[in-house]
Order: structure tokens, then sequence, then C-alpha cells
């Protein structure tokens, strides 16, 4: 028996472990001491564990967490590669963890090991510290990460921020956090890096949010990803407005499944965006203002595949600019509270893949609008639509 043990013991342990765990055991131990030295800002703990590198571009960032779930360990020699799920948190911000997958590197030199490399993992968005050192600015409600930004220029944010929330919140009577996370990179490209998707997705966005539709309630805080590149053409009003429209989507993000239609979804948005600004409709959408009062009323509201960015940017506008002056004919002949209430209405309707969050089946995207529309509003689709399209020629025509 003992032979037989000392010729396996390059591949199983006597007692039956193969010996992968145990490496996978020694991976999870490094990582363990790496993450605690990381929330302790211990510098010499962290170095003992490996590269230097994410611990001073961390060093601003008020992390209440951060921790390592080992998954598969590949090893070759003296070398090995582990797929690794990294969890953290914000302090003051994130009530739940935010995780993402890292591919970790690691060496073994002395019968120890230590980390080598720590990377996003292939078609895995990269950190904000993953792009350089990360300066943080405080709003009063919220918080604002940049790489390669100014101080003052991320304080423009923070500033943007402490206009936004109270917006949404006087228009949307939802619980939410009523604090915000803004990520400003350094470039487009940057931006794009965080969203793991290619830079022309995003050219001429001026910021997105992240998060899963129809999230529950305590899942991690959004994050508002900027483009600063889009952002600078902007004037002041604009800017005011992109980042409130992004708030909207934090706030009404655990009433948003997949049955709620983009130009609902985006259309809201705008709508708080553009709320209290006593802007001129004409003004605000003048791509469809154009093309009613040249005789092109469309025929139906916005489809989701209008909201594509691949298409023409005219056409993009007036899926956008649709949804807004929808939005806008219910909270002026329904009322704001009704707008609120349809929303959350067609959202509840479920997942166009799954049951939704209470167990029941889900309604077909254009079920789920007639039925919060009869139940909401008191008309149909066909009656609606007709509704809006007389909306558009009595302001544009």
């Amino acid at each position: 028996m003992v032979v037989l043990c000392l010729l396996l013991a390059s591949l199983v342990a006597c007692g039956g472990r193969p010996a992968a765990d145990s490496v996978r055991a020694e991976v999870r131990r490094v990582l363990d001491h790496r993450a605690a030295a990381l929330l302790a800002r211990d510098a010499a703990g962290y170095a003992a564990t490996g590269t230097r590198d994410g611990f001073a571009e961390t060093a601003a960032v008020p992390l209440a967490g951060w921790s390592y779930r080992v998954g598969k360990v590949r090893r070759t020699g003296d070398e090995a590669r582990a797929d690794v799920e990294l969890s953290y948190r914000l302090a003051g911000h994130d009530r739940g963890a935010v995780t993402t997958a890292r591919t970790v590197r690691l060496g073994r030199e002395r019968g120890r090991w230590s980390v080598v490399s720590d990377r996003p993992a292939d078609g895995t968005g990269r950190q904000l510290w993953d792009q350089g050192t990360v300066r943080v600015v405080r709003a009063e409600r919220g918080l604002v990460l940049g790489v390669g930004q100014s101080e003052a220029a991320l304080r423009g944010f923070a500033d943007l921020v402490d206009r936004a929330v109270p917006a949404v919140s006087d228009a949307w009577d939802g619980d939410w956090a009523r604090r915000l996370v803004v990520l400003v990179p350094e470039s487009l490209e940057g931006m794009a890096g965080l969203l793991g998707s290619p830079a022309s997705s995003y050219r001429g966005i001026a910021a997105v949010t992240t998060g899963e539709t129809g999230a529950p309630a305590g899942a991690p805080a959004d994050r508002i990803v900027v483009n600063p590149e889009a952002y600078r053409l902007l004037g002041t009003v604009g800017r005011q407005v992109v980042l409130t429209h992004e708030a909207t989507h934090v706030a009404t993000r655990a009433h948003t499944s997949a049955a709620t239609p983009l130009w609902l979804s985006e259309g809201y948005a705008d709508w708080v965006g553009y709320r209290g600004g006593g802007s001129d409709p004409a003004r605000t959408a003048p791509e469809l203002s154009r093309a009613v009062s040249q005789g092109h009323l469309p025929e139906s509201l916005p489809a989701d595949e209008d909201f594509g960015f691949t298409g023409e940017a005219g056409d993009l506008a007036r899926a956008y600019e649709g949804g807004w002056t929808a939005c806008r004919m219910i909270a002026e002949q329904w009322g704001e509270a009704r707008l609120d209430d349809f929303y959350r209405a067609v959202g509840a309707q479920g997942d166009r893949d799954g049951a939704d969050r209470n167990g029941a089946d889900p309604a077909d995207p254009a079920e789920a609008v007639g039925n919060a529309l009869g139940e909401v509003l008191g008309t149909t689709p066909e009656e609606f639509t007709a509704r809006w399209r007389e909306y558009l020629r009595a302001r544009f025509g």
C-alpha cells in the first residue's frame, strides 16, 4: 500500500484526494490572503502574495468587501492558471456583491505559490482599476470614480449626480437607493473595455447603465458608465439630461423586465430627463417633428429593433423621440402617477424567456403592454396608438 501511494504521489494523494485539489487549495489560500491584505491596505502583505498590480490602483476606492471564489485550476509544472470569480462591494453603495470573472496566473518558487497576473476572463469587461489608478470624488448623493480624469472633471459629474437623484425621485414614486455610482474612464475605448464590447458599439453614446434587467431589489448597485469623448460635446443642459436619463434606469430597474418595450423604458427615462425643463417638444424631438411636418406620420410605436445603434442616426433619434412623446402624452392626459403605474404594470407582466418574479407564466410583450393599457389607462393598443399619432399631428403637423 505504501509503495502504491509513492508511485501515485504525483497524481493522487494516499487518501484518494487528487493532487489538483491540493493546488486548488493553495491557490485559494493565496487569494484569501491577497484579498485580506487589499482590504486592510497592507502593502507588504499584498506584495507577499505576488504581483503588486491592483493595490495602488484601488487605494482610493471605498471597498466594503473583496473576495475570490476559485473555480477550475490548471497546473503545468510550476505554473498554474485559475478561473476565479471576484466579488466586491463599494462601501455605502452596493447592497449586494458585484461579481466578475477573472483569470489568475500563478507561479511556484521554493515551494510557494504567488500571483503572477490577475486579469479579466476572456469576453468579460475590465474593472476601472484595470485601466489605471482610480481617482474618487464623493457626491452628496453618490460616488464618482475616474481614470485619467482631473478632480475638477469628476467634481462636475458629482454635481450632475446631486441634481439627477432628486429629479428622478420627484418623478418616480417607487422605492430605490437614491444613490448613484458613476464610472468615468479616460476614453471611448476605456468605456468599451468596462462594458466588454467593441468601441464602435458606443461611439456617439454619452453614457450607459449596467445592471441586469428585472433584477431583485437586493441586487448590486448599477454603474453609470460615461463616454467622456461624447460627453464633452454636450452642453450644460444636455449633460444633465443624459445623467438624469441614466439615473432613471437605475431607479426603475427592479420594475423593468424583458416584457418592457424599449419605447417605454427609454421613453420614460427621457421623459424624466426633460421633465420640468419647459422645453418645446419640436426642439426636444427635432427628427420626429421634421418627419411629421413633412407628412411622414409613424404608423406604430417604435419597435425594439428601432433602437439599435447600427442603423441611421435619424432613425434612432426618431425611435427615442417616439418613446418620449408617448410617455409625455400619458403624463399629460392621464397624469404622472398613472404613467408610473403603467410602467410598473408592464414590467410586472413577466419575462419573455421564463416565469416572472412571482412565478407566473410570462406574457407576450405586446400582450403585456395591452394588458397594462387596459388595466391602468383604460384603453387598447389600437386606441392608444391612434391617440399618440393624433398627439404627434397636433404638435408637429
